[in-house]
């Protein structure tokens, strides 16, 4: 069993000039990304396979990490995405019945560099305050030149070189390059599926089509590339089906071909279903923006109103941007202005609203069925309160129509005026 006792320096830069001082953990060399807190106390290795993480590095707010090692049943999916990786006090040893080996060994093994021994309260102060950032982690050979440590000035130049997260189209570099099928699991196995779905991978975690499976839900996972006529040869026209997309990394904004294939899924009337990344483009492709929070959310702990309910739900999340639609009103969809045919999207409201922030967490169409939510209800890691939005979307596939909305919850958002999403601060 190996123990983590490494006093080799290792640095943290961040591109305004803030340098953290640690040892490095994990890899050796040199990683850039930009930098976000995740708030969560367990979870570790689900995070760290997420591929919503790519090209960022991770600060963990837990100050003690690593301690059931890793596993081969908790990955979300085939590797670790996470560009690097900061935690102030990492297990000296692994201690589960279900572990296979040491974190650090298996970042070290995936070529994640990371640091640890950092105050990671206080950068997390930081970043609350100033906002996510660009930013870079040195150590070994990458820390030192000419037998001497680097100049701050220096590493600071290298990190600024590095890309920016706004304007990042990266779903691509996350998505199954193959498909697969998910068939129906527990006690729907071995039968006829309950519904037929086409989940467009654009980063997508392994539970999420298992959540389908076990309502008994065939899942086609396919890639980012696919088609509307990939999709359509897919879906059964006898049978419930629908359409999901899945989280994913980068700028909703350019995601272009994204937004184009689920209009043609919207013009088709064909039930939809997102989460994360899936919601942010629900939401452009009915014609809304989005924008960058300050520091996002990235957590199991963040609690969202469901308003077509009125239930509270404590939940996980992982998205750096929003939807910026109105919160309190029920909105025409702005897409319908650029129409010049019949097939208007209607009606949306704001279905989840953060409670922190009152961040749009979740869009309802009122008039086509499609309806999508910002976090993540699969919960891997994290609260199981929102699972019962697949059982949502198995219904919406069903009926063919759009989600039921209680009167009172319509006539509540129709005696406000029209705002403009949450702070944008956050």
């Amino acid at each position: 069993m190996s123990t983590t006792t490494s006093t080799e320096p290792a640095v943290l830069v961040l591109e305004d000039g803030t340098v953290a001082r640690g040892h490095a953990y994990g890899a050796r060399g040199v990683t850039l990304g930009e930098i976000v807190f995740n708030t969560g106390m367990t979870g570790y290795q689900e995070t760290l396979t997420d591929p919503s993480y790519h090209r960022q590095i991770v600060v963990m707010t837990a100050p003690h990490v690593g301690n059931t090692g890793i596993n081969a049943d908790d990955p979300e999916s085939g590797r670790i995405w996470v560009a690097g990786y900061v935690l102030r006090d990492p297990a000296r040893r692994m201690s589960s019945w279900r572990a296979t080996g040491t974190l650090e060994d298996d970042l070290a093994a995936q070529d994640v560099v990371g640091i640890s021994g950092v105050d990671t309260r206080h950068l997390t102060r930081h970043l609350r305050e100033l906002g996510v950032m660009r930013a870079g982690i040195f150590s070994g050979e990458a820390l030192v030149e000419g037998g001497v440590e680097r100049d701050v000035a220096d590493l600071v130049a290298e990190v600024k070189g590095a890309p920016a997260m706004a304007g990042a189209d990266l779903a691509r570099e996350v998505s199954t390059t193959e498909p697969y099928t998910v068939e129906p699991a527990g006690e729907f196995a071995g039968a006829e599926p309950v519904a037929t779905v086409v989940a467009v991978d654009l980063g997508i975690k392994a539970m999420t089509p298992a959540r389908l499976a076990e309502r008994g839900v065939r899942v086609h996972v396919v890639p980012q590339s696919t088609t509307i006529d990939d999709v359509t040869a897919l879906l059964p026209t006898d049978a419930p089906a629908g359409v999901f997309f899945s989280n994913g990394p980068g700028d909703p904004s350019a995601a272009t071909a994204e937004v184009e294939l689920l209009r043609e899924v919207l013009d088709r009337r064909i039930p939809f279903f997102g989460i994360c990344f899936g919601n942010q483009l629900l939401g452009r492709a009915l014609g809304y923006g989005t924008y960058k929070l300050g520091y996002g959310h990235r957590g199991i702990n963040q609690p969202v109103m469901d308003r077509t309910t009125g239930k509270v739900e404590v939940t996980a999340h992982n998205h750096g941007f929003a939807v910026d639609a109105p919160v309190d009103a029920v909105s025409t969809a702005p897409h319908d202005a650029a129409r010049t045919d019949d097939a208007a999207y209607g009606r949306v409201i704001v279905s989840h609203v953060g409670l922190n922030d009152r961040v749009v967490e979740g869009l309802t169409a009122l008039d086509v069925p499609a309806f999508s939510v910002q976090y993540h209800p699969e919960a891997a890691a994290g609260p199981h309160d929102s699972t019962y939005l697949f059982d949502r979307f198995v219904e919406l596939m069903t009926t063919r129509r759009p989600v039921t909305v209680p009167d009172a919850a319509l006539a509540a958002l129709g005696e406000q005026a029209a705002a403009p999403a949450g702070s944008k601060e956050n």
